[in-house]
């Protein structure tokens, strides 16, 4: 069956920075590095990312994704999702004695610390995040109580937290820059003496991402995120542009384009989730090619040079 060739196309305009952030690649990383030095299988605690074709490249070869414990047989070699983990699945891990290694993104991490540092000061909590979550159950099972979840300004209003003498805010770190600023905003309203992080708790990767998606849509007719629909980051994304005034769509890959879409459109912005590879992106720039785009442009943006270290006991010696 021949590509339906859509006359108006013309341009693709590529935003930047776009696909993997540090965390994503660390944990990768993570995984692959265990599968080689221990060999297959290496279990890995939920998605490492949210996105589908990594996890079926993993599991490729050789990592076994599993939510339950209990799934895990003696003495594995077990890795965390970079999203982190609760208290509880940290001690039973340790203590059913498996080989972990930890790729909860550092910057997650940092607000687990937060909450447990806080936490002995006699703090409660409020967390801004989506329910259900991998980050959100990891974060706020870093207590036992006193963190509270809220998802929109209107919960803000129906929290009751136990005194509010000592109160601290948390967020997901992918939520939108946007939406999580006017929640924000409502729980200082509502807590005028709430403590907020030094720095944002929203990571630096999703903001670029949907600063630049900021810069892309005026400039386009049609916005495209590749990302798979478990991404809050990535879904963030298609929103933004969708709020802009942009119409948008994400797809998990290039046969879930539709040439509809670009029908009365001449120029396609085109963007990626934190999570989503550029091998990805190519498929989809080869795909929209083929509908009739003839030129490929990339925006100016942020270049990303941060890198995380990987844990101890990962390095792969060179070979005498």
């Amino acid at each position: 069956m021949s590509t339906p060739v859509v006359p108006t196309l013309s341009e693709i305009t590529l935003a930047e920075p776009r696909g993997f952030c540090a965390g994503v690649d660390r944990a990768i990383e993570i995984v692959e590095r265990a599968l080689q030095k221990f060999g297959a299988p290496i279990y890995v605690r939920h998605e490492i990312v949210h996105n589908t074709y990594v996890v079926n490249d993993l599991k490729q070869k050789g990592a076994i994704f599993i939510e339950e414990l209990d799934d895990v047989p003696p003495g594995a070699t077990l890795v965390f999702s970079a999203h982190g983990v609760s208290r509880a699945v940290q001690d039973e891990a340790r203590a059913r004695g498996f080989s972990i290694f930890d790729a909860t993104c550092p910057l997650v991490t940092k607000v687990h610390v937060e909450v447990a540092k806080l936490a002995k000061e006699g703090f409660e909590f409020i967390m801004i995040g989506h329910k259900g979550h991998p980050e959100v159950e990891g974060t706020m099972g870093q207590l036992d109580s006193g963190i509270h979840l809220v998802e929109d300004v209107a919960d803000v209003a129906r929290v009751q937290p136990a005194q509010t003498d000592k109160l601290a805010v948390v967020t997901q770190t992918t939520l939108s820059v946007d939406d999580a600023a006017e929640i924000a905003e409502a729980v200082r309203q509502r807590f005028p003496k709430v403590r907020e992080p030094k720095q944002q708790d929203i990571c630096y990767a999703t903001q670029n991402r949907q600063d630049a998606v900021k810069v892309l849509s005026p400039q386009v007719d049609i916005v495209i995120v590749v990302g798979s629909p478990t991404s809050s980051n990535s879904n963030r994304l298609r929103e933004l542009a969708q709020k802009l005034g942009t119409e948008s769509h994400m797809v998990d890959n290039a046969d879930e384009l539709q040439a509809a879409w670009f029908e009365g459109k001449s120029r396609v912005g085109l963007t990626a989730g934190a999570s989503a590879p550029e091998v990805l992106v190519n498929q989809v720039i080869e795909r929209i090619r083929a509908y009739g785009a003839v030129s490929v442009r990339k925006m100016n943006g942020i270049e990303e040079t941060l890198k995380f270290p990987l844990p101890k006991g990962l390095r792969i010696e060179p070979q005498a």
